[in-house]
């Protein structure tokens, strides 16, 4: 063989074998890039994008509603909120607590007492045996169901007198029995060794932008809605609706990271280290060994003592009532109180409530929420709806539903856009103020929305996260928002690991509602925890009335 063809044959292998070399390990180091914790790295939103098939929808009207809307109207059926303790006795009391009462374990103080008075067979003058049902319910939705009428238990106790006050304000078939079920009261928690040792003072700093604290929604939360009073009340204590007072609790809000949907979601995100302190009761804080040691407890505004109330007094008689004193009097008797001690409760005595409140003062406060929350930003949401093939059948109805009375919840000043999702993803409706125009083509959207094909949500989350990118080069000011409305089962081609740097550095936080019994809530929940957001787990029963809730306490 000639040496010359010989030598250019190995070169040629060698050249070669380079190549398949270099190739292996480019799509190796492509791989790699792509399955990386933090994402595609190095790659910018718009560069992920580009491999995105995005089509924009010729945007159609449709009618809208222009009545009020109303929360009450969408109140699920109560078997959603199945009985703690069930009572089978001639006459039975139902009661509505919330969860530091009506929950388990060290939460669970009502239910056992409830279990320990139905084992004694206890009668009244008839000789017809009484018993305790307990339902698990938080402070607001209580009231909830008992202003609207569609369900009244025979007593109710909420967390605070607040909730009571507010309740019969708006209606006339409530009136209190006791003001104090067992002791409690509503703090702040603040980091070991802060120095703080007065409310007013970390009230003031989150006004400065010192520090981050959270709290909860005060449309549903007692402890939320005694904050917010007592910021009014710390801002003018002449009149708790003043300029002063709206603009110092806007001010205060506008330094808020966000206000937690539930309470495990405020832990989770002071577990995180993003929050300085949250708003807590001291029965949760004295029996969490995490928060003792991590935190201090400065109580706040008005006793969370859970007054009791008789729910439509005109309507008990004689025989009822008696029961009802039979019952309060067992849960009251010294046995009782002395055992609810081991619960938490009965143990911060001499704290003494800070203000009193009407329940027209509760109404003001809450309009106050409602109107003052965003520091006077608009907002700029981003719906994206889940429009995929496991989205048929009640799924996509109920998310047509929700998304179509939700918006009666969204003031005409903040920009909303829609998008859509399968294999592909669908601007519906560009960003736009939400004037009646947008309203007309928002309906129209949603009322055409189908299911079938695959799910591309993190395409879509990415596409709303440049839509409000978009947005804010006009206006800078806006307070962004995602809610990503889906059964979070994704199976597009990009994953929560590709995207998570992208939506990390957007500071957008994504709200996520999980529908359908098989949604993927852990999936979800991490999406929402990327920017400290909520994660709604809820199923076609409930999701109407959450949605709602979420849209009224956000929008």
């Amino acid at each position: 063989m000639n040496k010359n063809k010989s030598n250019n044959k190995t070169v040629a292998i060698a050249v070669i074998g380079v190549v398949i070399v270099f190739g292996l390990v480019l799509a190796a180091g492509i791989k790699l890039m792509k399955n990386s914790s933090d994402g595609y790295s190095g790659m910018t939103l718009e560069e992920m994008l580009e491999d995105v098939t995005i089509n924009t929808a010729t945007p159609t009207k449709a009618s809208v509603s222009l009545s009020d809307p109303s929360l009450y109207d969408e109140l699920p059926d109560i078997d959603k909120y199945p009985l703690s303790v069930r009572g089978y006795g001639d006459i039975n009391i139902e009661i509505f607590a919330p969860s530091e009462k009506a929950a388990k374990n060290k939460d669970g103080w009502l239910i056992d007492a409830a279990n320990d008075f139905n084992s004694q067979n206890i009668t009244v003058s008839n000789n017809k045996t009484v018993s305790i049902s307990v339902r698990c319910m938080s402070s607001g939705q209580g009231a909830d169901y008992i202003i609207s009428g569609k369900y009244l238990p025979d007593l109710y106790t909420p967390s605070n007198a607040l909730f009571g006050e507010y309740a019969m304000a708006n209606c006339s078939n409530l009136s209190l029995y006791c003001d104090k079920l067992v002791g409690n009261t509503a703090g702040i928690l603040v980091r070991k060794n802060s120095g703080y040792t007065d409310v007013s003072k970390v009230i003031g700093d989150v006004v400065n932008g010192k520090i981050n604290i959270g709290y909860t929604n005060p449309q549903t939360s007692a402890a939320g809605l005694n904050l917010l009073m007592q910021i009014l009340i710390n801002a003018d204590k002449n009149d708790m609706f003043s300029k002063t007072a709206t603009d110092y609790f806007s001010k205060f809000n506008s330094n808020i990271p966000f206000i937690a949907y539930t309470t495990q979601q405020m832990r989770d995100s002071a577990g995180s280290g993003i929050l300085d302190g949250m708003v807590s009761e001291y029965q949760s804080y004295i029996n969490d060994d995490n928060l003792k040691s991590a935190y201090d407890f400065l109580p706040f505004g008005i006793r969370h003592d859970g007054p009791v109330y008789i729910v439509d007094p005109d309507s008990v008689n004689n025989y009822k009532q008696e029961a009802v004193k039979a019952v309060m009097d067992y849960l009251l008797s010294d046995e009782m109180q002395e055992n609810a001690k081991k619960y938490g409760f009965n143990q911060n005595n001499d704290y003494k409530s800070a203000f009193t409140a009407s329940g027209s003062q509760v109404s003001q406060a809450l309009d106050v929420y409602k109107s003052f929350k965003d520091g006077g930003r608009d907002i700029a949401a981003v719906f994206v709806a889940d429009c995929s093939g496991s989205m048929a059948g009640d799924a996509i109805s109920q998310l047509r539903t929700s998304l179509s009375n939700g918006m009666t919840y969204i003031k005409e000043n903040n920009y909303v856009g829609l998008i859509s999702y399968s294999n592909d993803v669908t601007i519906e409706v560009p960003m736009a103020k939400f004037d009646l125009t947008q309203k007309a083509y928002f309906q129209g959207a949603v009322n055409n929305m189908q299911a079938n094909g695959g799910t591309s949500s993190y395409e879509a989350v990415l596409t709303a996260i440049k839509m409000i990118n978009d947005l804010k080069k006009d206006a800078p000011e806006v307070k962004p928002m995602i809610f990503l409305l889906s059964d979070g089962i994704a199976n597009g081609e990009y994953t929560l690991d590709d995207t998570k740097s992208i939506i990390q550095h957007s500071k957008i936080p994504v709200y996520t509602i999980g529908y359908t019994s098989s949604a993927d809530t852990d999936e979800l929940k991490k999406l929402s925890n990327i920017n400290e957001a909520a994660s709604i787990n809820a199923d076609s029963d409930d999701i109407v009335y959450k949605i709602k809730s979420l849209f009224n306490s956000q929008l």
